[in-house]
């Protein structure tokens, strides 16, 4: 099932000569078919083997200038989503319509497939390295490839389309030890190769840190988020840097370019050939972009579809994305890197005299407003640059926006935690709540 196959189908072509047809000035069809071949682990044994499709159309179009969008999944009926997407247009207001031309019609595939064997291989080979030195672990995991085609068409003579292929992997070891409970969880996302040992190596680094419980001192104390648990910090800055949010003055950046905004430590970008969630184009058929939305602390840029980045006076920074097939573009992140430093998470442990390392983490972030309080589910306080054990009953409370402007030290360790690639960082400005032993 590869990109050719959607370049060779024929009902986006249907659906716009319908369309067209029918009345409507403007059309679109977006298509995307997707193949998952999930192995899943409980207990260190094979439990169970998927293999999940699923295909979806979704049309848009203007009539009159108002749009009407509708969506099918599987086999579809071209004349009856028209109708229904015609219909539909009648109800909404008038709009721009704002459809590219081709720029480039395909794109080379990305990633490698693997087979179900060399999930399995992998998973098994990651559980027997930690039962090898923790034999009481149970082990869960679940290892998938994931091949998605993508393909836009519209009446201005658009038509592109690429494949994904991305592995991944999550795994979680728990450790009963009397009344106490231990879970490490740590996975990985990547095309074309999972590294087995690298995760049972961090999760088994954890499990050794996790040895001994400790009670948490309350107070101010430097904290280390590792690469696992930061992406709590950027969802916040990417909600701020998000075009739509600039827009409704929800943002506290949006007055802010060419300002010092954060740490000057600090320099935030996306990169649309990096790691496995690089993407050549936009679902509004935009080619994406290198664009640093923050440079050593200062903000740069933010990133907008075509209707956010009129409005703003930007243009489209090839950010358009569908939170779903029923939804319209919208600003949205394909990718989101943080330029790392040179230290290891070794080297940063060492430089802190005391402090909290947080790892795992109970509750979200503190959406636009930065302010959030989490419970920490697994984390280590560090005394004289040693970890000493894992904490229990903790808190960690804050700004987000107020404490990326006291970043000590930022780790030269990034790994991908979603579509974000971050490295560890110490923090400065929050504080830890702890449960006296």
């Amino acid at each position: 099932m590869g990109s050719a196959n959607l370049s060779q189908d024929t009902l986006a072509e249907q659906l716009l000569e319908i369309a067209l047809k029918s009345g409507a000035e403007s059309a679109e069809v977006y298509q995307s078919r997707s193949l998952s071949r999930p192995v899943f682990f409980e207990a260190n044994r094979l439990k169970q083997i998927e293999t999940s499709q699923s295909e979806g159309t979704a049309l848009r179009l203007w009539r009159k200038g108002c749009p009407g969008l509708t969506v099918a999944y599987g086999s579809v009926d071209p004349q009856g989503m028209v109708e229904r997407a015609l219909a539909l247009s009648q109800l909404n207001e008038r709009e721009p319509v704002e459809l590219v031309t081709n720029s480039k019609p395909n794109y080379p595939d990305l990633g490698k497939d693997v087979s179900v064997q060399t999930l399995i291989d992998w998973s098994k080979q990651a559980i027997a390295l930690i039962r090898e030195v923790y034999p009481d672990v149970l082990c869960t995991s679940d290892w998938e490839c994931d091949v998605e085609n993508t393909r836009l068409v519209n009446s201005q003579g658009l038509d592109c389309y690429y494949t994904d292929t991305t592995l991944s992997c999550y795994m979680a070891a728990e450790w009963v030890r009397g009344d106490d409970f231990l879970s490490v969880a740590d996975g990985q996302t990547q095309r074309g190769e999972l590294n087995p040992e690298k995760l049972a190596h961090q999760i088994l680094q954890r499990l050794n840190w996790a040895k001994e419980n400790i009670s948490t001192p309350s107070g101010k104390f430097p904290i280390l988020f590792t690469s696992k648990a930061a992406d709590m910090l950027w969802g916040t800055v990417q909600a701020a840097l998000n075009g739509k949010q600039v827009l409704e003055r929800a943002s506290p950046w949006a007055e802010r370019i060419g300002k010092a905004i954060v740490s000057p430590t600090l320099t935030l970008y996306q990169n649309p050939e990096a790691g496995p969630y690089s993407c050549p184009f936009d679902d509004e058929g935009n080619p994406t972009k290198s664009l640093v939305f923050i440079e050593n602390g200062i903000l740069r840029n933010f990133y907008s579809d075509h209707t956010t980045g009129r409005q703003l006076g930007i243009g489209s920074t090839g950010n358009g994305f569908r939170p779903g097939l029923g939804s319209y573009p919208t600003p949205g992140l394909f990718n989101f890197l943080i330029q790392p430093g040179t230290a290891s998470l070794q080297e940063l442990i060492q430089t802190m005299d005391e402090g909290l390392i947080v790892d795992q983490m109970l509750g979200g972030g503190g959406g636009i407003s930065g302010d959030f309080s989490i419970n920490v589910d697994l984390g280590y306080w560090v005394k004289n640059g040693k970890i000493i054990g894992r904490v229990k009953d903790t808190m960690v409370a804050g700004n987000v926006y107020t404490t990326l402007k006291q970043i000590v030290k930022i780790g030269g360790d990034p790994e991908w935690n979603g579509s974000c690639y971050t490295p560890s960082l110490i923090l400065e400005g929050l504080f830890t709540t702890g449960k006296s032993s």
